[in-house]
């Protein structure tokens, strides 16, 4: 198993797990999914060497992405019954 494909497994893993979300219309919760699956993307993207043109920007990206999976993380154990 490449890299590749890993980043991009994870990412249709919590894709899916994130629209099973929404189904049971628990939205607060797919967002963490949703964004953690365009984490991964943005991610992969960013050391993709067709895409060394746009480095800097999809690193940028992803590391708001992946604070913004953190702050929903936290917030979702302290607040989330």
């Amino acid at each position: 198993m490449n890299a590749t494909f890993r980043q991009y497994g994870f990412a249709i893993i919590f894709l899916g797990v994130g629209i099973y979300q929404l189904i049971n219309r628990d939205a607060l919760e797919a967002s963490l999914y949703l964004l953690g699956a365009a984490a991964f993307v943005m991610n992969n993207l960013a050391s993709s060497t067709k895409m060394a043109a746009y480095k800097k920007p999809l690193v940028i990206v992803t590391w708001a992405l992946i604070a913004a999976v953190g702050i929903l993380f936290l917030y979702m154990i302290q607040f989330k019954r």
